[in-house]
């Protein structure tokens, strides 16, 4: 016996038998399927269930009210107002993005200037701290300079000083032997007792020599004292 599968568009049934179905309540939109079928057919294409199919009423249409049209018309014209309202805060976000953006990378460019400017300013005052301090060592260097050569000079003028007063001294000292070999001479010329005439030349001799030895000692003294005065005055 033939058995048969019903759907009625939300599940399946069955199986059923022919006499089974008539209690399915099968309209022409029910979908039926047995064994030896390829696919689901509506009942309308099976013949022996011709007999079994409920017709179905036409539906009735009824015409919306005005006020369910209003609502409706109401509801579509509140949607376009917020979708409006959607868009036009979208375009106020944006531009409130965009702006903020704008004064973010405004404020960074002017943090970075900012900062090269200070950079650039602490560059220059630690260059004129170097010059300032490079102005000093040379301002030290010179006075340092001016010191040891003022020392310098000191110790020349007291060296040459010193010499002076040497060269005077034995200037002095040879003056006086000076003085006593002319008195020498002077005895030796006039003393004429027990020496013949070779020994009074020979003693004036030897005593003429060491006249001319001071004299040249004098000299040269005389001429180193005088250098020794134009060199003190040369010094500052």
């Amino acid at each position: 016996m033939r058995t048969y599968y019903i759907n009625n568009g939300k599940e399946n049934g069955g199986p059923f038998t022919l006499s089974e179905l008539k209690n399915q309540l099968i309209d022409k939109s029910t979908l039926i399927w047995f064994e030896g079928m390829d696919e689901w057919k509506y009942a309308t294409e099976i013949p022996e269930l011709q007999p079994l199919i409920i017709p179905i009423s036409p539906t009735i249409k009824t015409e919306t009210t005005p006020k369910i049209t209003t609502q409706e018309e109401a509801s579509k014209k509140r949607f376009r107002i917020k979708k409006s309202y959607y868009y036009l805060g979208l375009l106020f976000l944006a531009i409130f993005g965009a702006v903020l953006i704008l004064n973010t990378i405004q404020t960074n460019k002017q943090k970075e200037l900012e900062l090269l400017n200070k950079e650039t300013q602490f560059s220059n005052v630690k260059i004129e701290i170097q010059q300032k301090e490079s102005n000093e060592d040379k301002i030290q260097r010179e006075i340092q300079k001016r010191i040891q050569s003022q020392n310098d000079a000191k110790r020349k003028r007291d060296s040459i000083t010193l010499r002076i007063e040497e060269v005077k001294t034995l200037i002095t000292q040879n003056k006086a032997t000076l003085a006593t070999i002319n008195k020498d001479l002077e005895n030796a010329k006039e003393y004429k007792i027990l020496r013949s005439e070779d020994s009074k030349e020979e003693q004036i001799y030897t005593i003429q020599e060491k006249i001319n030895n001071s004299n040249k000692t004098i000299d040269k003294l005389d001429n180193e004292l005088n250098r020794l005065f134009l060199l003190l005055e040369t010094i500052h």
